[in-house]
Order: C-alpha cells, then structure tokens, then sequence
C-alpha cells in the first residue's frame, strides 16, 4: 500500500476507494507532545482542502485539511482518550480518519515518500 503527502503534512494510503489521513511524523514532530485532537464527524462530506480535524499540542493548535474530497466512513474515536498515538505511532495507530474517496484524480497532486522527504529536508 503506497503512501501519499500533502504540503501541509498530512499523509495517505488508499486501500480500493477507501483513504486512511493522518499526520506524517516530520508534523508530530514539529508540533510536541499533542494533547488533544478533534476528529470529524462520521458522515461528513469534504472537499480537498477543507479542514478535517483539529489537533493540539504543548506547542500549539493545527488544523489538518484532508487530502481528498469524501464522506468520512469512520473516525479513530481512541484519539479522544489516548492523543499521545500522534506522537507515539504517527503513520499507524495515529490515524484520524477513513474517507470514501469521491474523485481519486486528487491523489495525483499529492508526493510520494521519497518527494516528501526531499520536501521536508527543504525546510530545515
């Protein structure tokens, strides 16, 4: 399963026409020890871009955009109690969300790794 990236450090995989987001570890990184994070509601439709959950930390509050435009399928509702699975398993456990995907053409604007490395190494 390849995994996609977006600028503002949100990652993807797509299994058939369903996307799993969350945050890549270089943005769990920058952010700290992350404290809170609120997931959307299970239903909601997104366009690509629009913000699809909350997250803070000791540091500060982000928002993460989706990817991909959808409906969200599920939500990781262990977020809510345990927000430390950001910074513990960013690209696993930590996931935010599950999107049925609505034009998977947008997964052709996003990075693959080895773009997304060079990216972030662009930022230091």
């Amino acid at each position: 399963m390849s995994i996609k990236y977006t600028k503002d450090h949100e990652w993807v995989t797509v299994e058939d026409d369903i996307a799993t987001v969350g945050v890549s570890v270089y943005a769990q990184e920058q952010l700290g020890d992350v404290v809170f994070v609120e997931v959307p509601e299970v239903g909601r439709t997104l366009d690509k871009g629009d913000e699809l959950a909350v997250v803070e930390s000791v540091k500060a509050a982000s928002e993460v955009y989706a990817p991909i435009g959808g409906e969200v399928l599920e939500v990781n509702n262990d977020l809510e109690d345990n927000p430390s699975q950001v910074n513990e398993d960013a690209q696993g456990s930590g996931w935010f969300a599950k999107v049925k995907i609505s034009d998977a053409s947008e997964l052709d604007d996003l990075m693959d790794e080895a773009a997304y490395k060079e990216y972030t190494e662009g930022l230091a």
